[in-house]
């Protein structure tokens, strides 16, 4: 009998990072270039950013990528 394979989840720290910086989700969306929708869907972890997109929002808070985005493992 195989064990089920535990998957990966990526979480962030967007929401936290512009409430730092007192940013909203369209003044994000407008720095990286995305839609405010695609900034709302990562905040709610249902959407995973490519990496061109999570360095640019990285580099956007001026933080490394480790900083704002974390893989956990769920079961």
């Amino acid at each position: 009998m195989k064990k089920a394979q535990k998957g990966v989840c990526m979480n962030n720290k967007i929401r936290i990072e512009r409430a730092i910086k007192d940013i909203t989700q369209a003044d994000l969306a407008e720095a990286v270039g995305v839609s405010r929708q695609t900034i709302n869907a990562m905040e709610s972890n249902k959407y995973v950013p490519s990496a061109v997109l999570a360095m640019k929002i990285a580099r956007y808070f001026g933080k490394n990528f480790e900083e704002i985005f974390t893989l956990t493992e769920e079961d």
